[in-house]
């Protein structure tokens, strides 16, 4: 079977570049962001700008597109008002990734900032209930993604994305990603080749394996269980190439779409690298 892979692309220039991009670099998968990341407000997409963007990724190799949100957001935010601008741009980003026709928004689930850890669940559920209830009959699943537990960001365990899953009123509409670098620096061993194997049944037992529909390939600049995120290209961080091999062998996952979210330029070739080795790690 045929692993898609890819990386983050950029959108300079337009959405619709970023296929241009993704098909010059040969991938089969690619995440974008749908607007800056880094500002609250955008103007929104043109219908010019759609249909060239859906046009383009129709005639091309790339089978899967998943958004990541705006880094400003945090559906658990302490304050009233950073939370509903929060909710606001998450709804925004439902809607242009419906927009496009990307069936996945990617998020992480949010940061406590000291409310604590159930107050927090219960805020991103309560966000996410919010969310798809403003935009009903929508496809787009909104993604969650497992952290690495940093300051104090929910969704580094199974169970805390499982707390999240069970609040969550339209299950259909979730999905889950694993970030490698991500567990890896939650104290999930996927290097060793007999923790990964309880690591994934572990997410199946918890979360169950028909929720993980994407994951980002990222090695971990720190070490086991350091909460610390830190991408590093694959095989020059602390999870190696062992556990990538473990991943790119594993047949329960080799139909889930596998993105690139190390460090690179602006050509993105370090993405071409990264993907061949990870291409090569599969064992015929």
């Amino acid at each position: 079977m045929k692993q898609l892979i890819g990386a983050h692309t950029s959108i300079s220039g337009g959405v619709n570049k970023s296929v241009d991009l993704a098909e010059k670099l040969g991938f089969t998968a690619m995440q974008i962001f749908s607007k800056n990341n880094n500002q609250w407000n955008a103007k929104p997409l043109d219908e010019k700008e759609i249909n060239l963007f859906k046009d383009k990724l129709k005639k091309s190799p790339i089978e899967f597109v998943v958004v990541h949100d705006s880094y400003l957001i945090n559906l658990c935010a302490a304050k009233e008002e950073l939370l509903e601008k929060s909710r606001k741009a998450f709804i925004d980003e439902l809607i242009r990734c419906e927009q496009l026709g990307i069936p996945h928004l990617n998020f992480h689930p949010g940061a406590h900032t000291g409310q604590g850890e159930e107050k927090g669940i219960e805020l991103i559920a309560e966000s996410i209930n919010i969310a798809h209830d403003k935009t009903p009959d929508f496809k787009v699943k909104s993604m969650l993604e497992l952290t690495a537990g940093q300051g104090t960001n929910l969704g580094h365990t199974f169970e805390q994305i499982k707390s999240i899953i069970d609040k969550v009123d339209d299950k259909k509409r979730l999905s889950v990603c694993i970030d490698t670098a991500h567990i890896f620096a939650a104290g999930y061993d996927i290097k060793n080749k007999e923790t990964y194997e309880k690591v994934i049944s572990d997410f199946d037992d918890i979360i169950g394996l028909e929720y993980l529909q994407c994951f980002h390939m990222n090695d971990s600049k720190k070490e086991l269980g350091s909460r610390v995120d830190r991408h590093d290209h694959i095989g020059k961080g602390f999870i190696g190439l062992e556990g990538f091999t473990n991943i790119m062998n594993d047949k329960r996952l080799e139909h889930i779409p596998k993105i690139l979210e190390t460090p690179k330029g602006k050509e993105q070739l370090e993405d071409i690298e990264n993907m061949n080795l990870l291409k090569s790690l599969v064992k015929l």
